[in-house]
């Protein structure tokens, strides 16, 4: 059975309405950037969720007008050999925030808590110390300072089927699809359990979850994005006061020959 969201019977949202407030609020984040960068905050949002929930089409229009070298998505690969040795968040903390930062976890150390406990990629005990230690993690990271945004998104299994057969006629996304992804249709309920034992035990005062319900693409990004404003207390700083200075007068320089440089082929120019 899929799940039911509280969402269901709204109208879709026109792109125009859409791309209007999501400009809105990728204006409001370029400010919030501008905060954490000029404040020394430290911001780290954890994205989870079933496959093709829409985490990372979100974390795209999240970073799309952010500073690169301010803004940093982590999406780590599977553990070498080394690292499954290592204390499990020991490769996660590396990747924390400095001052002035924001990282966006795109899954993250709660892999353990959903397709290494479904897939028998982890033990069980090494499941409940997970379970044990993940509140006592993130409260130490809120104590000391940094702030923790976690969303879950959800999705029911008719969408997400449906946007894994998009995926699989579609040759620019088809790369999006493993066979773990698949397999993960016939253990829906197997990660509905792991889920909702992982709320029980990590749905803290501290670092709450917020549950975005993304069946529609175009709410749920907009509805997180406002939801993680409302969160961060940041506020408008002044930017420099910047003025174009006069262009130099020539003095004599000419450009070399273009026969000198390789230039690239104008493709655009065979398609008019």
């Amino acid at each position: 059975m899929g799940e039911k969201h509280s969402g269901e019977g709204h109208t879709k949202l026109s792109r125009s309405v859409y791309e209007q407030e999501l400009y809105r609020l990728q204006t409001e984040l370029v400010a919030m950037q501008e905060w954490v960068r000029a404040d020394g905050a430290r911001l780290v949002v954890v994205f989870e969720g079933r496959d093709a929930a829409g985490k990372g089409s979100t974390i795209k229009r999240v970073t799309q007008y952010l500073n690169p070298r301010v803004a940093r998505i982590v999406a780590l690969p599977r553990p070498t050999e080394r690292e499954r040795t290592q204390w499990y968040f020991q490769r996660y903390t590396e990747h924390l925030p400095a001052a002035g930062e924001i990282v966006l976890f795109d899954r993250s150390w709660y892999n353990r808590a959903g397709v290494e406990r479904v897939m028998g990629f982890c033990t069980p005990a090494e499941h409940q110390r997970f379970l044990r230690q993940c509140p006592v993690f993130e409260r130490m990271l809120v104590e000391d300072g940094i702030l923790l945004r976690k969303y879950w998104f959800s999705v029911s299994d008719e969408v997400q089927e449906h946007r894994f057969r998009r995926r699989l006629e579609d040759p620019t996304r088809r790369w999006k699809l493993s066979p773990m992804d698949l397999e993960s249709l016939t253990r829906w309920e197997e990660y509905s359990r792991a889920k909702d034992e992982m709320f029980v035990h990590t749905d803290i005062a501290e670092a709450p979850w917020y549950v975005v319900e993304s069946d529609d693409k175009r709410r749920s990004r907009l509805n997180m994005i406002a939801h993680l404003l409302t969160t961060v207390p940041y506020r408008d700083i002044a930017p420099p006061a910047l003025e174009l200075p006069p262009r130099p007068p020539a003095t004599g320089y000419r450009r070399p020959p273009r026969d000198l440089q390789t230039y690239v082929p104008d493709h655009a120019g065979g398609l008019e």
